[in-house]
């Protein structure tokens, strides 16, 4: 079994380049995953939008007084 074969099945999606990569692409500082799927990889970028609207709205639950 080589390195290559490790990582197998290991997606990741490059910030730099707005690409789905393995494991063999940019260094990981510059990248999010791994992924199990190529497919989660390519989504990545909708689910950390998503991920965000949901925490930004949690912040504003939390920062506003309560209605009385």
């Amino acid at each position: 079994m080589t390195d290559k074969d490790d990582e197998q099945g290991k997606w990741f999606y490059c910030l730099d380049h707005k690409t789905v990569e393995d494991a063999w692409g940019c260094r990981s500082v510059n990248r999010f995953g791994p992924y199990k799927t190529r497919e989660e990889a390519e989504n990545a970028m909708q689910k950390v939008a998503e991920r965000n609207e949901k925490w930004d709205e949690e912040d504003r639950e939390w920062n506003e007084p309560e209605k009385r």
